[in-house]
């Protein structure tokens, strides 16, 4: 069996069951679609309207804020396949986006697949690269894999507010398992208004701070292939050098002239607000 798993609280969700379930229906595999959902309240109506999904009712453990992590393993525990398939809510799947995802996996060749993730309303900074190989990371927005995978790892770490789907993947990198990419199975995400992109720029640089602080040993490699998360850190906490070099923010062209494609103000400021948070992960207890 595939188990579709989507983790979901106070988010829009019809049109994301609606294309999953359409795509469940069409696959020859036995499928299921679990939503763990802690929305307050519930959303009753869309659960009478998609009475083919198997709705779990969640609530936070007491003094957990973001419940994602503790979600996600519950999600997994729940479910009733040999392999797990993670989308999140405000995601369109693109045509033959399910069975392009888990079928290196039923043809027995990987354990870890992810796919690509594109923006409904323009490029963004998020998005992921559309080529194949194999990744070092990726978040589990569009994400399959084993359940033996998953235990080998023993999950989600529940410490972790944001970031713990890269801490996963980590881990399973570790363990020896290999994140497929799969351009083909492709998914759009619409990511809010400015309020809400900014507000996940500065936790996922405090996710970022905080993975660092568990993963120490990857930060040498990570000067060079993840750089943005040091580098935007150094030039706030430089800021005060503006008194003797006026010229110092003049540093941001080099960065903006490289993501020029896709917004180059935009991208920019998201860095730094993401910079900003890596501090306060850094240094976070």
């Amino acid at each position: 069996m595939i188990s579709v798993v989507i983790i979901n609280k106070d988010e829009p969700l019809r049109d994301t069951l609606n294309g999953v379930c359409a795509q469940c229906g069409a696959h020859p595999a036995e499928t299921e679609v679990v939503v763990v959902d802690a929305s307050q309240p519930a959303d009753t109506a869309l659960r009478t309207e998609r009475a083919d999904v198997r709705w779990i009712d969640f609530s936070a453990p007491q003094d957990v804020r973001v419940s994602i992590p503790h979600q996600r393993n519950a999600g997994v525990r729940a479910a009733g396949g040999d392999v797990i398939v993670f989308i999140d809510a405000r995601c369109t799947p693109q045509a033959g986006w399910l069975a392009a995802l888990v079928a290196p996996i039923l043809a027995g060749e990987e354990h870890v697949v992810a796919g690509a993730v594109g923006s409904s309303d323009g490029d963004s900074p998020w998005d992921s690269a559309d080529n194949g190989g194999y990744l070092s990371e990726c978040p589990t927005i569009n994400l399959a894999f084993t359940r033996r995978a998953f235990e080998s790892v023993d999950g989600f770490d529940e410490s972790f507010a944001y970031g713990s789907d890269v801490d996963f993947t980590w881990r399973l990198n570790d363990a020896g398992f290999r994140i497929l990419r799969r351009a083909a199975a492709r998914i759009t995400h619409e990511w809010g208004s400015t309020y809400r992109r900014l507000r996940r720029s500065f936790d996922y640089g405090v996710a970022r701070g905080r993975l660092y602080r568990k993963h120490p040993r990857r930060i040498p490699g990570a000067l060079r292939s993840d750089p943005v998360p040091f580098a935007y850190p150094v030039f706030l906490l430089g800021l005060p050098l503006v008194r003797r070099f006026p010229l110092y923010p003049a540093l941001l062209l080099i960065p903006a002239w490289r993501n020029r494609r896709i917004g180059p103000a935009r991208t920019v400021i998201d860095h730094l607000i993401y910079g900003a948070g890596a501090i306060a992960g850094a240094l976070r207890r």
